[in-house]
């Protein structure tokens, strides 16, 4: 197979350099590449899905992504190589922002080994056994727990797929389908809560968007407290959970994966990252004679989780919960959070002695371990998006939209290309940060020249809002090269590939019933009231016509 794609990967590269060569310079004065601009995205997210490999897949689709930074000269072949790791990876791991996520996932990874070593993970294990008897519970409960995270999904992934991985596997629940239970919650409920780590990012961007329109006088926290109603999406996918969950039914890969669990007793699918991650874990289970005591885990998740919707209160400013949202800073909230578990963790390890000091520190390490491949993928996921930044990528998509669109298709079509671009760059938050700006002033104009900027027709620029978040999280489920996506699979110890494989399907059934029950619909005057519950019973409706239960016998 490799002898076939690298010849493949060279025609690639030549054809694109004769074809895109004369419009190159053209298009940079635009701001961006041109077509030229979503080769390297999608480029990575091909190999990764050929190859089964997604480390070397995103390295490939960076050199390329350089090389076109140097216009793909022979010279810029090889400078390419030297600047992929010189300046995009450096400029990753240089972001403060993106620094914060790498310590708050190793310090939650070493927590993770601690409470494990200590048996507290054992111990909610057997607890929630109790209750979760079979897979359909053990399914539901996480949820819930997904549920319960609520504040931030980069905190429910990693909580929540660690906690609940042994219950799932004595369940024989497979790693895909818990890896999709996390993933398809965590962004899901983080875009619409009302007290989250998004809110105050997603307000701002509101905020600085209509800043600059004229004639539009809207509170931001008001238009995104309106868009909630029309974020189709993250609200169909939390539907098909629960439909997924309660039915007990499957469709497609993940089905596949299922009746393995079930049948055969492998719950994870053969992969070499898997294996790396697991000979981890193994190292942290609790010695002969330690007792299981579920507060050794409880309390340091509790402290977790308490410090970091403290923390949002904490670090922002202003009387009002809106003020505070917008001001508040996450990723100080994340890393509070995440010190403060690790220190309960050893707290309440040395109270009752469950550990010596050289074991503590063993199974700290080991756990933060365990989190490294995930850590490097992200840094490559970060230098992609770099990369499609300084080519243009979100430009040169916006650009395809034009303006000679009615109104009321607006909605649908600022969705589809807000998954494009989240796809292509791997980036919720990335996606929001670049379209919304774009989006709104485009959305307010088109309903100015077409006389539509009264009360009653505001539904189309909540509606333009939502489809913004709501495809960057549509997007984000469908990507390999996704932050959340990656950090659910490792959090869930599942093979990348096989967690995105798995969960496209779903990821798609949802996007286009949101599309077509949803988006389309509400942009042409149908309230919101009325898509949602239709929406979600031909979600549920269908669902159980394609869905197949899992033969145990």
């Amino acid at each position: 197979m490799h002898n076939k794609i690298i010849p493949a990967l060279r025609n690639l590269a030549l054809c694109t350099a004769l074809l895109a060569s004369p419009a190159l310079f053209a298009a940079e004065e635009a701001g961006h590449y041109g077509w030229v601009s979503i080769l390297p995205p999608l480029l990575a997210i091909a190999l990764a899905l050929i190859i089964r490999q997604v480390v070397p897949a995103l390295f490939v689709g960076i050199w390329v992504g350089a090389w076109a930074l140097n216009d793909f000269t022979l010279v810029g072949l090889f400078t390419g190589l030297l600047e992929s790791f010189e300046v995009h990876v450096v400029s990753a791991l240089a972001d403060s922002g993106n620094a914060s996520v790498i310590l708050f996932s190793m310090m939650i990874g070493g927590m993770v080994g601690i409470i494990s070593k200590n048996g507290g993970l054992q111990g909610v294990v057997e607890r929630i056994v109790g209750f979760a008897d079979s897979a359909g519970r053990a399914s539901m409960a996480t949820v819930a727990m997904g549920l319960a995270i609520f504040f931030d999904d980069y905190a429910n992934t990693l909580v929540v797929g660690n906690t609940m991985r042994p219950v799932t596997d004595r369940m024989k629940v497979s790693r895909e389908k818990l890896a999709y239970l996390v993933d398809s919650t965590a962004a899901p409920i983080a875009s619409v809560a009302l007290v989250t780590t998004w809110v105050g990012y997603e307000v701002g961007l509101i905020r600085d968007a209509m800043a600059g329109i004229a004639g539009l006088d809207a509170n931001a926290y008001f238009v995104f407290l309106n868009s909630i109603a029309y974020s189709f999406y993250p609200l169909f996918a939390l539907v098909l959970v629960f439909a997924v969950v309660l039915s007990g039914r499957d469709f497609g890969p993940m089905h596949t994966a299922e009746r393995r669990a079930r049948k055969e007793g492998r719950v994870a699918p053969e992969a070499v990252s898997t294996a790396l991650v697991d000979d981890d874990m193994k190292q942290v289970q609790p010695a002969e004679g330690t007792r299981r005591l579920a507060r050794n885990a409880v309390v340091p998740v509790a402290i977790l989780v308490v410090s970091v919707v403290a923390g949002l209160f904490v670090s922002g400013e202003g009387e009002t919960l809106q003020a505070l949202l917008e001001s508040a800073d996450a990723y100080k909230a994340l890393l509070w959070g995440s010190l403060l578990g690790v220190v309960s963790a050893v707290i309440m390890t040395m109270l009752h002695r469950s550990l010596s000091i050289p074991e503590l520190m063993g199974a700290w390490f080991t756990g933060l371990r365990s989190m490294l491949l995930a850590v490097v993928i992200l840094v490559m996921a970060w230098a992609l998006a770099g990369i499609t930044e300084a080519l243009g990528t979100a430009g040169f998509l916006s650009e395809l939209l034009g303006d000679r669109l009615h109104p009321g298709l607006l909605p649908t079509v600022v969705f589809v290309l807000a998954a494009a671009t989240a796809f292509s760059t791997g980036s919720s938050w990335g996606t929001m940060g670049i379209l919304l700006p774009l989006m709104l002033p485009l959305t307010w104009a088109l309903m100015s020249n077409n006389g539509m900027t009264g009360v009653e027709h505001m539904p189309i620029l909540y509606g333009s809002v939502a489809a913004v978040l709501g495809g960057a999280v549509w997007g984000d489920h469908c990507s390999p090269i996704s932050d959340t996506t990656i950090l659910s699979s490792m959090a869930s110890q599942c093979d990348h590939i096989e967690h995105v494989r798995t969960q496209l399907p779903y990821a798609m059934f949802a996007g286009v019933i949101a599309i077509v029950l949803g988006t389309l619909p509400a942009g042409f005057g149908i309230p919101w009231w009325l898509c949602l519950p239709v929406g979600a019973i031909a979600l549920i409706v269908g669902f159980r016509m394609v869905g197949r239960k899992v033969e145990v016998e």
